[in-house]
């Protein structure tokens, strides 16, 4: 109860709130869950999605958190053919990245993209790119310029299509780019890192934090990523109206 009663002291310093039965309390702004022993849940504002507080395991209201287990897609690849993440119960893990063809911030990831690719694969963590994008809103995200950006790049993993959006849903992503690392539990995939790429979207030659890179080799030498969250920095995804 004193780390409960800790933690509404808290929440009320960072805005307003209201106290209910049942031990809620919520605030005003970005609503975030934190779950306390695993038994009182408390809702509020937090300063940013990687905030964490001593004895508590903090939560995005929506969408995956980390040690949730993502359930199976089956979206378009660019070849035509059906990719489903099912079809990599054979690897380790697997790559999610929420990205795009007309972002700045998601061309920018590309090549870094094709290297984690190329680095990783081979070690059983493959990207799979998705793209979330409505092609309405944003015509050069449309299936065909997905086949041609992904040649003239030479894209050497999947690039699939959520059309229906429903998968960016599912996993909460808002971004592009926006990472999702996956670890195979016996066939059952666990979010285990969920954020950016890196610390510097602009300049690859200056990044100085390459939380993916670290995240993944983290999870092949059977730890845990430090940091799991970070804050994805990228254009909005183009929501169907």
């Amino acid at each position: 109860m004193k780390s409960l009663l800790a933690l509404m002291i808290l929440l009320a310093t960072l805005g307003s709130v209201t106290v209910q039965s049942g031990t809620k309390v919520s605030a005003k702004n970005t609503k975030r869950v934190v779950k306390v022993n695993d038994k009182s849940k408390v809702s509020g504002t937090l300063a940013s999605n990687n905030t964490s507080i001593p004895g508590t395991r903090v939560s995005l209201s929506a969408g995956y958190n980390v040690g949730d287990q993502a359930a199976n897609f089956t979206l378009k690849n660019i070849d035509g053919s059906m990719v489903s993440l099912s079809d990599f119960s054979s690897q380790k893990g697997v790559i999610v990245v929420f990205t795009c063809n007309h972002c700045p911030f998601a061309k920018m990831y590309e090549s870094r993209l094709i290297d984690l690719h190329n680095k990783f694969s081979a070690k059983g963590f493959p990207v799979v790119a998705i793209n979330p994008n409505d092609p309405v809103a944003e015509p050069d995200d449309s299936f065909e310029n997905m086949q041609k950006r992904a040649k003239e790049k030479s894209f050497p993993f999947k690039y699939i299509f959520d059309e229906t959006q429903a998968t960016a849903k599912a996993y909460g992503a808002t971004r592009t780019p926006h990472v999702y690392l996956l670890k195979n539990d016996g066939g059952k995939f666990t979010v285990s890192y969920i954020g950016a790429i890196d610390d510097n979207h602009s300049d690859a030659a200056n990044v100085k934090e390459k939380y993916l890179d670290k995240a993944v080799t983290a999870l092949i030498g059977n730890s845990k990523p430090s940091p799991e969250t970070t804050k994805a920095i990228g254009c909005g995804i183009k929501w169907k109206k």
